[in-house]
């Protein structure tokens, strides 16, 4: 896992063709806005958490945020040890996202 600043973290996934944005934020959260082309699988969800990330493909590129940076972190440690290739955190979370965002 990589701790990337949001200048960071949205370069290098702009660059990279091999990125997924995974969002691990509640669906509540998620209503409240999100990151554009971003999958939502909620960190909270414990179990069915992990079977979702076993479904996806461990050789992209995950760029993975929550709300400050604490849960995405939590998430990138565990996709590490599940055998995915590359994570990048993003720090300071949504909270602090200066990109372009939606809503639902």
């Amino acid at each position: 896992m990589k701790e990337l600043s949001q200048q960071e973290w949205k370069e290098k996934m702009e660059n990279d063709e091999k990125s997924v944005i995974l969002d691990v934020r509640t669906e509540e959260e998620v209503e409240e806005g999100y990151i554009p082309n971003s999958k939502n699988i909620d960190i909270y969800k414990g179990q069915e958490f992990i079977d979702e990330v076993e479904k996806l493909d461990k050789s992209k590129h995950y760029y993975i945020y929550c709300r400050s940076g604490k849960r995405s972190s939590q998430a990138c440690s565990l996709l590490d040890q599940m055998g995915f290739s590359e994570t990048y955190n993003l720090k300071g979370g949504f909270s602090e996202w200066q990109g372009e965002s939606e809503t639902k």
